[in-house]
């Protein structure tokens, strides 16, 4: 089987695919459904894929697209995922669910919960979050691509954030990505109480 491995760093997870005899190619640009036709794709894994993959390819390759996404969904969809956990205060996790036309929406296929304390930092919580998932997928891989891994649909409303939502905090974290994950949940503890107090005065 021919894998397309939308990713940035697609040698984190092609050693997987390899071990089960399928062929991995590389891209990391945006693609269409003449592209994915033309390198003879028979399934797409995204990780950490910058652009939406659109409803023709989605169409083209139906179940057959999956996508490593380093948050317990339906909890922070979107953008910068473990930013989010810490601020909203919301469940840690990594996730592979299928790709359908929403955002991080698709049906589960494995998940696994994490937990990290207040001393980690943010930079290192991310890179726990990506070994986490990539071990994840390396497990799960042979019972995706042969179609018997067990999909549910998401449970929740969940979150969801966009990338620019993050900016006007992540401005005042002093150290930036090194920041402990204690501060961003302070952070995040000051924000909410903010928008109760304000909630509370209006008229």
């Amino acid at each position: 089987m021919n894998v397309l491995l939308l990713s940035p760093y697609p040698e984190r997870i092609a050693p997987a695919i390899a071990r089960t005899g399928d062929r991995a190619y590389a891209f990391d640009e945006r693609i269409g459904v003449e592209g994915v036709t033309g390198c003879g794709a028979d399934f797409i894994v995204s990780y950490g894929y910058r652009f939406l993959i659109g409803a023709d390819v989605i169409s083209a390759l139906s179940g057959r697209i999956v996508n490593l996404h380093v948050s317990l969904l339906p909890w922070n969809r979107g953008s910068d995922p473990n930013f989010w956990s810490f601020f909203d205060d919301t469940p840690k996790g990594v996730s592979i669910h299928r790709i359908d036309r929403g955002i991080d929406t698709g049906a589960l296929l494995a998940q696994e919960r994490l937990a990290f304390g207040p001393e980690e930092t943010l930079a290192r919580s991310y890179a726990a979050l990506r070994q986490a998932v990539e071990a994840l997928f390396a497990r799960s891989w042979p019972a995706i691509r042969a179609g018997l891994q067990p999909a549910h649909r998401q449970k929740g409303v969940g979150t969801y954030h966009r990338s620019a939502d993050k900016a006007p905090f992540f401005a005042r974290l002093p150290l930036g990505w090194d920041s402990p994950v204690a501060l961003v949940e302070d952070m995040g503890r000051r924000h909410r109480a903010c928008l109760l107090d304000t909630e509370t005065i209006q008229p």
